[in-house]
C-alpha cells in the first residue's frame, strides 16, 4: 500500500518529522526553535532550568540529546501523558506556521502517513526486512489525525488550548492557549486538492 513516509528531514515529506527545522515557535513568549525542543522541555515541568538548557539548543537533535542526562527527572506520569503532548506539539507547529505545515500535511493526499525508522517502533515504524514498516507508528497517526481535522474544520485549529494535565508548565509559568494572533486570511485557508472527498 502506497503512503506518505519520511525518514530523513531532507526527504519530500521530511518536515513532518519532529526533527525537522524551519518551524520556529513561542509558547508564553518563550521562543522555541522546534517542535522536539518543545516536546522535550515538557518532560521537565518542574525543572526549568532543564527546560530551560533543551530550549537553548540550535537544534532539534541537541535538544533530544540535552534530555537525556536528565531522563531520571523526568515528569513521572510521561508514558500517560507523552502521546496528548506530541499531539498538543503538532498543534502548536501547525498553528503557527500554518501555510508551510499545513500545505505539507494536504500533500500527503489521503494515504497512510508513517515515519520509517531504524530503531523505534513506537512513534514510527521499522522495517521488517521485507516490503513493510512494522510498530505502533504512534507519530504518523497523530498526523494523520491532523490532517482529517485539517480538511473538516481548519479555524478549529488556530489556537491550540493548554492540555488538561497537571504541572503542564513552561519556565515557570503555566502553559495557556498558545496561537497565531492574526487569523490567515481566507484565502490562505488550505483547500484539499485531488480526490481525497470525492
Amino acid at each position: 500500500m502506497e503512503s506518505a513516509t519520511f525518514r530523513k528531514v531532507s526527504e519530500k515529506f521530511g518536515g513532518l518529522s519532529n526533527m525537522a527545522g524551519g518551524f520556529p515557535l513561542s509558547v508564553e513568549g518563550v521562543p522555541v526553535a522546534t517542535s522536539e525542543a518543545l516536546y522535550q522541555a515538557c518532560r521537565f515541568p518542574h525543572r526549568p532550568e532543564i527546560q530551560e538548557l533543551i530550549l537553548a539548543s540550535s537544534s532539534p537533535m541537541t535538544a533530544k540529546m540535552k534530555s537525556k542526562p536528565h531522563r531520571r527527572e523526568t515528569r513521572p506520569d510521561w508514558s500517560l501523558v507523552r502521546v496528548p503532548i506530541m499531539k498538543w506539539c503538532l498543534r502548536v507547529k501547525l498553528a503557527q506556521n500554518w501555510k508551510r505545515f499545513s500545505e505539507l500535511l494536504l500533500s500527503t493526499g489521503d494515504v497512510p502517513i508513517v515515519e520509517d525508522s531504524r530503531t523505534d517502533s513506537f512513534w514510527g515504524a521499522k522495517p521488517d526486512g521485507g516490503d513493510f514498516l512494522v510498530g505502533e507508528n504512534a507519530l504518523g497517526r497523530l498526523l494523520m489525525e491532523l490532517r482529517l481535522k485539517l480538511h473538516d474544520a481548519p479555524e478549529e485549529l488556530y489556537e491550540v488550548p493548554p492540555l488538561p494535565i497537571a504541572h503542564f508548565m513552561l519556565l515557570g509559568r503555566q502553559i495557556g492557549v498558545v496561537g497565531r494572533k492574526v487569523y490567515p486570511p481566507v484565502n490562505e485557508i488550505p483547500v484539499p486538492q485531488g480526490t481525497l472527498f470525492g
